[in-house]
């Protein structure tokens, strides 16, 4: 095992737990409010107060590397990271939120795709692609695999739909840091890179282009788009590695992964 892979102790993992539920329910809350005419800043203001108030947590992206908001916001073209501003929603929108929060000294991390009225048949689709891409990618996570059949599993699936992966962007470690080793690349060589071992936690959060893989990151220094303007989705979920396979640690009051 790496030296920088930091291996959960059990009192850990109880720890993400709870962080990882927290973080689900502010997806599973902000919902309703997705709706045509909000704008993203208001969404942002939502979950904040859900957040700092009723759960008595931290918004881990506010003040991050300089991160001006509470949550991402990513609309349609958007990739990762959109900065929630003035922008109103409409019908037709497929937008990412993208909630982490700290609880007690340790990060849950979740984003979950959200239709903004009835979205076209291109946002349905790219959508639904992501969340099986991020699906697949979970399912062969136990110990003994190793990182790069996650990323085969997910660029396969992917690219079999016409779709693409990005590259420049990945799932990561997280624990008491946001953002710590291993990287997760959603591509990959199955039987390649770190082999996975109980009690390590990271992300798996497939960002799923329905044009090219190539993207730009805007002048703010954080909103990332694709570079062809096509439509993109990304579904996030943490994970624990168990004893004989894998635990969702986001998972909203559904249930369903």
């Amino acid at each position: 095992m790496q030296a920088s892979i930091h291996v959960k102790t059990a009192e850990e993992q109880a720890a993400m737990r709870v962080a990882g539920r927290l973080a689900a329910q502010v997806l599973d809350m902000v919902g309703e409010h997705v709706r045509p005419g909000v704008t993203t800043a208001e969404l942002d203001a939502i979950c904040h107060e859900y957040i700092v108030n009723t759960q008595e947590a931290v918004p881990a992206p506010l003040n991050y590397r300089g991160f001006p908001k509470s949550i991402c916001t990513s609309v349609n073209h958007v990739v990762c990271h959109g900065i929630p501003g003035d922008r109103r929603l409409k019908d037709g929108d497929i937008v990412n939120i993208d909630i982490t929060v700290i609880k007690d000294g340790f990060h849950g991390d979740t984003s979950r795709m959200f239709y903004v009225g009835e979205p076209p048949v291109l946002g349905r689709r790219v959508s639904e692609i992501a969340h099986e891409a991020m699906r697949r990618g979970i399912a062969v996570v136990r110990p003994g695999a190793q990182l790069g059949d996650i990323g085969h599993a997910i660029q396969s699936f992917v690219e079999a739909e016409r779709c693409s992966v990005v590259r420049e962007y990945c799932g990561h470690g997280i624990g008491r840091v946001f953002h710590e080793d291993p990287q997760v690349l959603h591509y990959g060589q199955p039987g390649t890179g770190l082999e996975l071992q109980a009690g390590m936690t990271f992300t798996i959060e497939p960002m799923v282009n329905a044009g090219r893989r190539h993207v730009k990151l805007l002048r703010d220094g954080w909103t990332v788009v694709t570079k062809d303007h096509s439509l993109s989705a990304q579904w996030e979920h943490t994970v624990l590695v168990t004893d004989d396979g894998v635990e969702v640690l986001t998972l909203g009051a559904s249930g369903a992964i």
